[in-house]
């Protein structure tokens, strides 16, 4: 299958030594102890959901000792009025609700809110703490701590149903209710909020790890996100088990043994990966999209900023069907659609690029010529209704798939990749808008039926991507570009529909690049190891290894990729992919 590499599945920002991280409740107090000698202080800390507020609140009265301890939940809205202001965008829906612009504002009650701001006002002297989501919208901070949250550990903590939502109690829930309203409601409630803090909070507070939270002062946070934005990086990679999944994952990227497969790896998605930042022995883990608000225009170059704002618009991700079986069949939504539909203004366009491939792997792609679409739906509604097995062979179309193919997805085409398959996805990034039509008869590792979205994908499946469009378009475009010593540059993609495109480089030598006013994200597809370098010293030479991916931010410009160290012989390669800014 495949071999051990020496993926990096923590992968960190040096940023300062290990004196400037106070590690654990003693030290994160002993650090705030000279706040108490000032004649009046209101210490705001301000959380994201997710964070447990009641540790920090309670950490903070018994290492402070604070005059005034105020929780910004007792300002909260009552649940049902909650309820009824979320309910719009979340539906009834087990998947999928519509973008809005609530803010954390929108959860308090005027007069309650009113209250505890008189209640902070009237203290003339000493230590006021105030804490929660929503806590800064309280008191103007004399010093402001932000609470915040990987986006991982949020999903974690809703699978030991610990309640994460905002003004509710949403622990009895399931995984995927949490998440979808984290996802709809409560975390761009708090990133608006957020996008504000990140320049003047004076200290970071990390408690992913409840047992060793971890205190940075904001200037050594901001200047990790700065570091950050000039040179070559890598998320934090996360790894989850599914139905379909496979062992290539746990073997290549030396995973835990103890999960029954690998599904899904997230190897660069910044709205839900993290970043790393380090401090000696030490680092802190923050959500990479504090980057993306901090320094877009660093980040993502001024073209790419202007159409998409404050948005990391590339996806790299791995699916994981090595020894396990196929995805779901789906479709993704036309943009017309999850404009109308969602809120959201572009949708997922995304292609799948073989890491590597069983004997026998293929890729289902596009339906065949001259089907009856009637048909097919309706027998995809009775698979849906159980006892009937939908017969993909007579409606959709499946390709050989080898290693280093490359096949186009534009949203609106029937797709999933099949068994036997090691696929980077490269896409866009409306996250999680897949309606999936059938699922080989399976139930998810909950034990339950997944959700299925007929109605939805019958409404958006492009019915004149039959076989022999496909092959036209969407299959094995590779164009050469051009050549130098010791490397070759072809282009792979994208389609003309997509704003992505990609080129592969192949290298033995040096492999000149630039990001052109663009973010550039890569994966390492072919070699043991490579080195990023830039030609006038921008950064310090960066190593990345085989399958990981790495994000070149816009404002680095030229640079350059060679292999990296004996152990690393033959011909080398990256895919990159870029947003197509120009015709």
């Amino acid at each position: 299958m495949g071999r051990r590499t020496n993926y990096d599945k923590q992968p960190t920002v040096p940023v300062g030594p290990v004196s400037a991280c106070h590690v654990g409740w003693p030290a994160i107090a002993e650090r705030l102890q000279g706040l108490r000698s000032r004649p009046r202080c209101v210490l705001v800390v301000e959380c994201y959901p997710g964070v447990r507020v009641d540790e920090v609140k309670r950490a903070f009265t018994e290492g402070l000792a604070p005059s005034l301890v105020v929780d910004a939940r007792q300002a909260y809205r009552h649940g049902s009025d909650v309820e009824r202001l979320c309910a719009p965008y979340l539906g009834d829906d087990p998947v999928f609700g519509r973008m809005n612009r609530l803010t954390l504002g929108d959860f308090f009650d005027p007069g309650r809110q009113a209250s505890l701001q008189g209640r902070i006002e009237k203290m003339r002297e000493g230590l006021a703490v105030v804490v929660g989501a929503g806590a800064s919208l309280l008191a103007d901070p004399d010093v402001l701590v932000y609470a915040d949250m990987a986006r991982w550990e949020i999903q974690q903590r809703q699978r030991r149903h610990e309640p994460t939502a905002i003004a509710v109690d949403d622990h009895a829930e399931t995984p995927g209710a949490q998440y979808k309203r984290g996802f709809f409601v409560d975390w761009r409630a708090a990133d608006r909020l957020k996008r504000d803090a990140l320049d003047r909070l004076d200290f970071l507070l990390d408690t992913n790890d409840a047992s060793a939270p971890k205190l940075i002062d904001g200037d050594d946070f901001r200047r990790g996100l700065a570091e950050t934005a000039s040179r070559p990086f890598r998320v934090v990679p996360f790894f989850d088990p599914g139905p379909w999944g496979g062992q290539w994952m746990k073997e290549v990227c030396d995973l835990p043994g103890d999960a029954p497969n690998y599904a899904w790896c997230f190897d660069c998605v910044p709205e839900e990966n993290s970043l790393r930042l380090g401090f000696g022995s030490q680092h802190v883990e923050v959500p990479a999209l504090d980057l993306v608000l901090q320094h877009p225009r660093e980040l993502l170059g001024d073209a790419v900023h202007a159409r998409f704002g404050a948005e990391f618009p590339i996806r790299f991700d791995f699916l994981d069907t090595m020894g396990g079986g196929n995805l779901s069949l789906q479709v993704h939504p036309l943009t017309e659609y999850i404009q109308d539909r969602f809120g959201m203004h572009y949708t997922q366009d995304e292609s799948y690029y073989l890491l590597d491939a069983e004997p026998g792997a293929g890729v289902y792609l596009g339906v065949k010529e001259g089907i009856d679409r009637e048909a097919m739906v309706r027998d995809l509604r009775r698979a849906q209704e159980g006892g009937f097995r939908f017969p993909d062979e007579e409606y959709v179309n499946r390709w050989p798939a080898k290693k280093h193919d490359h096949f186009l997805i534009p949203g609106g085409t029937v797709h999933c990749s099949g068994k036997g398959s090691m696929v980077l996805e490269i896409s866009a990034t409306p996250y999680l808008f897949t309606f999936k039509l059938w699922d080989w008869d399976r139930l998810g590792l909950d034990g339950r039926p997944r959700p299925i979205h007929i109605d939805h994908g019958a409404a958006n499946i492009q019915w004149d991507r039959t076989t022999s469009w496909v092959e036209r378009e969407l299959v094995g475009r590779v164009e050469p570009l051009a050549a130098g010593p010791g490397w070759r540059t072809e282009r792979t993609g994208l389609h003309e529909r997509e704003f992505i495109e990609t080129r592969r480089h192949w290298f033995t030598g040096t492999a000149p690049h630039d990001t052109g006013g663009g973010v550039n994200v890569l994966n390492l597809v072919e070699g043991e190891a490579a080195v990023i370098e830039s030609p006038t010293g921008v950064f310090e030479p960066y190593v990345v290894h085989y399958a990981e991916t790495f994000v070149v931010p816009a404002a680095v410009g030229p640079y350059t990729i060679r292999p990296h160290g004996a152990a690393s012989p033959g011909e080398h390669a990256t895919i990159k992919a870029f947003v197509r800014t120009r015709p």
